[in-house]
């Protein structure tokens, strides 16, 4: 399980900024087998992908925001050739979207882009946050209505087990809807604060184990580690969850 880690490039945006190049190879030195793509922040995509192919860094996917999926689909599809992944991710919903009628576009473009891409193998899924449960679209909150596993439905999963946390949903019992529908899960810690603040995992309220276990078990290719805002320099943070992990891996 442990080749199966990746640190969420989200979380060191303001490093790869600087130093794109430089962030890629101190994680692979941390011991991080995969990275998952975030942005390009002003550098090609063969530059990044020199660099991946030089450290051997594998790609856990690719996010894409829904903008450039509707319009700009046929770069998205290249950079993930180039990053030699063929899984691409929705990370997010622009707020004036969030609400029925919007959610509902959002599932049938998604669906369409699947649908156009799943002839050569490509998978595109959905990542949640908590503001979806403040929707309701079939009788549903909005992230059941996307993810909904009925006939037809072609989204997958990428779920942040620290948002299903936020909204009140026990992470284990939520992501076992998603037997093997979830090729990429985020892994995320909350606090033990009134604020329910970003930590590192290992240090905060959520039990991982038994997420490990169950995604080892049920079709979890990439268990992908995302810290929002970290306390300090962000590689620091990525670090201690790295190492958290494989301490809770070892003890499974």
């Amino acid at each position: 399980m442990k080749q199966n880690l990746a640190a969420q490039l989200f979380t060191v945006r303001d490093l790869l900024r600087e130093d794109y190049p430089g962030v890629l190879r101190e994680l692979k030195d941390m011991g991080w087998p995969g990275v998952q793509i975030s942005g390009l922040f002003d550098y090609s995509k063969e530059e990044i992908a020199a660099v991946l192919n030089e450290t051997g860094l594998k790609t856990a996917g690719l996010h894409a925001g829904i903008d450039r999926l509707r319009n700009d689909l046929q770069s998205v599809v290249e950079e993930a050739d180039t990053f030699q992944t063929k899984d691409i991710i929705c990370p997010y919903v622009p707020e004036d979207l969030r609400h029925e009628e919007g959610y509902r576009k959002l599932k049938e473009d998604l669906n369409a882009i699947a649908g156009k891409l799943e002839k050569d193998g490509y998978r595109i899924s959905y990542h949640n946050h908590d503001f979806e449960a403040q929707t309701q679209v079939n009788g549903k909150n909005a992230l059941d209505f996307l993810l909904d596993p009925g006939e037809g439905n072609k989204i997958l999963a990428e779920i942040d087990v620290y948002w299903v946390k936020k909204s009140g949903l026990d992470p284990l019992e939520y992501v076992k809807q998603f037997k093997d529908r979830m090729p990429i899960v985020h892994l995320k810690d909350m606090a033990d604060n009134t604020e329910q603040s970003f930590t590192e995992i290992g240090n905060g309220i959520i039990d991982f184990a038994p997420i490990l276990r169950w995604g080892e078990q049920n079709g979890i290719e990439w268990f992908a580690v995302e810290q929002d805002t970290c306390p300090g320099n962000p590689l620091e943070s990525l670090a201690v969850s790295l190492n958290n992990l494989n301490r809770i891996i070892d003890g499974l």
